[in-house]
């Protein structure tokens, strides 16, 4: 984590490698308490400023069959997640629960909303995400649904925007046809959040109008260059124009479009030497996401990952390439040609 924070990331998203299978039994009481440990270890390790990622179906197959059938967590397991969320708001450490599958997305979204009302309620203060999975056709509607309840009961909503990563799994009818669709609406969602306005396919929830947003706290999570060059250029059009920014992070996976990564890394210190004086400077806050377990739990955990990035080979592509520039770039400084 240290090693991270000295390259240049802002701070880091650290994970604890526990898996849930399906087709597990377990003990309930233990599998909440070896969640609970494990999320305790995870929180105390981080830092003021830094996230912690987290499964709610990490509490056991028991919880796994209450988010698939809608049902609130058990006292148990309440308790267990109530006691991480108030370490997490003692050290000032965020929260970032993942989407999962579509057959646990609405107990999930239940479960992370209500504990937004709860730990979000003070202004300037975020603890607990909710992530949108833009591949999803009923994801605009979902988020239009959140922020006017957040509107409505004045707390601040934090949105963590991915385009998805369980499409193989997930029922083609549920899903966006194309790539290309999925991109297009990451890209209008991320801009109607950044201007805080509604439009593109982000429609309030009462219809077309000029119905207010909530306050929000944004995590785009994002390996493709073109999306994030866009989100930046827009929060550097702000700044130029002296416009109120949403508050709002941007991070990848390590070892996943670390060009990406650093690309913002070098543009932040870039703007720091140019224009340190500047006030309203806008210098991307960049976060990595690094996990840590046994090393049983930690294979798990990458079998997972690369059963959700079979289409990993295209973006390796533009990986190899920025590596290889990288690479010819040192050897012409070396050489006195740079």
């Amino acid at each position: 984590m240290k090693a991270l924070k000295d390259v240049g990331y802002r701070g880091i998203i650290l994970e604890y490698a526990l898996e849930v299978l399906k087709s597990e039994g377990g003990n309930v009481e233990k599998d909440i308490e070896t969640w609970r440990q494990g999320m305790i270890e995870t929180v105390q390790m981080t830092a003021e400023g830094d996230f912690v990622g987290l499964k709610w179906s990490g509490l056991g197959s028991a919880a796994l069959d209450l988010l698939q059938q809608n049902q609130p967590p058990s006292p148990s397991m309440d308790k267990a997640i109530r006691e991480v969320c108030d370490l997490a708001s003692s050290k000032g450490v965020k929260l970032l629960p993942a989407a999962e599958e579509t057959g646990t997305k609405t107990g999930i979204d239940e479960w992370s909303f209500n504990l937004q009302k709860q730990y979000n309620n003070t202004p300037g203060k975020v603890v607990l995400y909710n992530t949108y999975q833009c591949y999803l056709k009923a994801t605009p509607a979902t988020l239009a649904r959140h922020l006017a309840a957040a509107r409505r009961d004045g707390f601040t909503l934090g949105i963590k925007l991915v385009r998805g990563a369980y499409l193989a799994a997930e029922p083609r009818h549920l899903t966006l046809a194309t790539k290309e669709e999925t991109d297009s609406a990451y890209d209008s969602i991320a801009e109607s959040l950044m201007k805080r306005q509604y439009g593109g396919v982000l429609a309030p929830l009462h219809g077309i109008g000029s119905e207010a947003f909530p306050a929000i706290d944004v995590v785009l999570a994002c390996h493709n260059a073109v999306s994030v060059r866009k989100a930046q250029a827009l929060r550097s059009e702000q700044s130029a124009r002296g416009e109120p920014k949403v508050p709002l992070v941007y991070a990848q996976l390590q070892g996943m479009a670390d060009e990406v990564s650093c690309e913002l890394v070098q543009a932040g210190k870039a703007q720091l030497d140019a224009d340190s004086e500047k006030p309203d400077i806008d210098v991307p806050e960049v976060y990595k996401c690094a996990t840590w377990g046994t090393t049983g739990q930690c294979l798990n955990y990458l079998l997972r990952r690369a059963a959700e990035n079979k289409d990993a080979a295209g973006r390796t592509k533009e990986s190899r390439r920025a590596m290889a520039g990288e690479l010819w770039r040192r050897i012409r400084a070396v050489a006195g040609l740079a």
